[in-house]
């Protein structure tokens, strides 16, 4: 069974926040950009910004051209393939395993379980349903093959079934074996063969009205097709395999179409990687007598922590988030949870901080059983111990941090984090501490920046000798500095697919007094440039 997420991005976006197709955030104009060398690209609109004009790949500064109130929102790649994971191994309750069709798809064994449903037509129809009531728009087909599946989920009809009827099955085929009417099949061309090769199989006539674009091809391969004018798979039988052979052997595996014809009609095979789920790290105390105490509360957390960082040293993973329950006599279970700032398996660190969350439990007439699961973990490469068994001086960063949002709260902590833009004050951005860095975001490389940036930029009145030439004395919070030592100019150019076209230069200058204090400045605009009148001065980072 191949499903196919059309609108995956989007259905998630949705999901985040919390509204329903149409309503709330979605009912404006909303598209998923990412950055690009050239400017923010769409990557995904939801129906208003498709209505609007909007197009993936469409590059944003075109499409606010279209519709000037197209709201934004950062697209998440390696957000939505964990989803998609997710997905997977939810999708596993209509077969025994799943496999991932990047970017936006699933593959479903269904192999010999249609009738556990009452058919292949009601499978589809729970799966559909199941899909729906998650919000997700979702396309599904069964087939025997997994090149089959995704052609007809892509290009097929809603929930095609391409089920070739055996020998003495009769009407009970046509009816999916469970009593529904069978999924109207396509068009009945036969898919024609070469000669010397065997006649087509039952059932892949279904399949030669589909346009070759479901043969799985690169866009190279689908526009040398189109030029030969073979636009449906169909017409693949009428030209032999050796002129189709003699035209795409340079190129690779993937990309010959005699290579996914194979594949679709069950010719050759097509390994698929499943995806396994990877139970989380548990530990569990299970006591002889009942506790009621804090003491001996903190103690035996203090041995779960120690046996979870064990357990996650045998993995070479670090936790993320962890979740304690506790199982008191009389069945109620509480539940307390942390995040970390960075990956960790030290037990005191982890102790100290479930220690802070315990002050509200309700023993009532003892606990039981305590449980310690880490549900997020990350790589934490094995550390090689100090053989003079030194404890390390001070406290670390992420440390800090657990610390800090334990104590004052998530949304009393922020922490920088680097942001893609070449605008000094644009260059990085707030987030909450246990956040993950967005992967999409990357540094770029600059020339040295100073220690300390001021908040905004302050305006400064400079002496010079020619308006394009080197400062010479400057004015700044009333005091002035004559200028010993100068080097650049670096010269910044405004993002234009942000800012309008009136938008002036700058001119960074790094400069030092007579003193030995070092500024950085800039020049904003250029003589005579028409974007203004004379140009002013700022200096926005003090240097080292």
């Amino acid at each position: 069974m191949a499903i196919w997420l059309s609108r995956l991005a989007v259905d998630r976006w949705r999901l985040v926040e919390a509204c329903k197709p149409g309503e709330g955030a979605d009912a404006e104009p909303t598209v998923l950009i990412s950055e690009t060398a050239h400017g923010p690209r769409i990557e995904a609109a939801n129906d208003a910004g498709l209505a609007a004009g909007a197009r993936p790949g469409m590059r944003l500064a075109d499409a606010r051209a279209l519709c000037p109130g197209l709201k934004t929102a950062p697209s998440d790649p390696p957000g939505d393939r964990a989803f998609l994971e997710t997905l997977a191994l939810w999708a596993q309750q209509w077969g025994p395993w799943s496999a991932l069709d990047e970017p936006d798809g699933l593959l479903v064994d269904v192999s010999a379980v249609a009738h556990l449903f009452g058919g292949e037509a009601r499978l589809l129809a729970d799966a559909q349903a199941a899909f729906v009531r998650r919000g997700l728009t979702a396309r599904l087909a069964i087939a025997p093959t997994a090149g089959a599946a995704w052609a007809l989920a892509h290009f097929g009809p809603e929930r095609a079934i391409l089920d070739p009827p055996r020998d003495g099955e009769g009407d009970h085929a046509e009816h999916g074996g469970g009593g529904l009417p069978h999924t109207p099949r396509l068009a009945e061309s036969p898919l024609r063969q070469p000669c010397g090769l065997p006649p087509p199989r039952p059932g892949e006539d279904m399949l030669a009205d589909l346009p070759v674009a479901a043969l799985r091809l690169g866009d190279d391969e689908l526009t040398v097709l189109r030029r030969l004018g073979l636009k449906r798979i169909g017409q693949l039988g009428e030209i032999g395999r050796d002129a189709l052979h003699r035209r795409f052997r340079s190129r690779s595996p993937e990309a010959n179409p005699l290579l996914r014809l194979d594949q679709l009609l069950g010719r050759v095979a097509e390994p698929l990687l499943p995806v396994v789920a990877t139970p989380d790290p548990l530990v569990q105390r299970r006591l002889m007598e009942p506790i009621r105490h804090r003491q001996l509360l903190d103690q035996v957390l203090a041995d779960l922590a120690a046996d979870m960082a064990r357990e996650l040293e045998s993995k070479a993973r670090g936790a993320r988030r962890l979740e304690l329950g506790l199982w008191r006599v009389d069945g109620e279970v509480i539940v307390r949870s942390l995040e970390f700032a960075g990956a960790t398996r030290d037990p005191a660190h982890i102790a100290r901080l479930f220690a802070g969350k315990l002050d509200d439990v309700d023993a009532g007439f003892g606990i039981e059983l305590l449980r310690l699961r880490a549900p997020w973990t990350e790589a934490l490469a094995l550390a090689q111990g100090d053989f003079e068994r030194r404890q390390s001086e001070g406290t670390s960063l992420a440390e800090c941090i657990d610390r800090l949002t334990v104590r004052l709260g998530e949304k009393a902590v922020r922490r920088p984090v680097i942001h893609a833009s070449h605008i000094p004050e644009r260059a990085q951005r707030w987030q909450a501490p246990l956040a993950s860095e967005p992967a999409s975001q990357g540094q770029l490389a600059f020339h040295q920046r100073p220690l300390k940036l001021l908040d905004r930029a302050e305006q400064i009145a400079v002496l010079y000798a020619t308006p394009d030439g080197f400062p010479q004395r400057f004015r700044w919070r009333g005091q002035v500095h004559d200028v010993a030592r100068v080097e650049g100019p670096e010269r910044i150019a405004p993002e234009w697919w942000r800012e309008k076209s009136t938008t002036r230069l700058r001119d960074y200058y790094r400069i030092e007094d007579d003193e030995g204090r070092r500024y950085w400045i800039y020049r904003h605009g250029l003589a005579g440039d028409g974007r203004g009148g004379a140009p002013d001065w700022f200096l926005q980072g003090l240097c080292a």
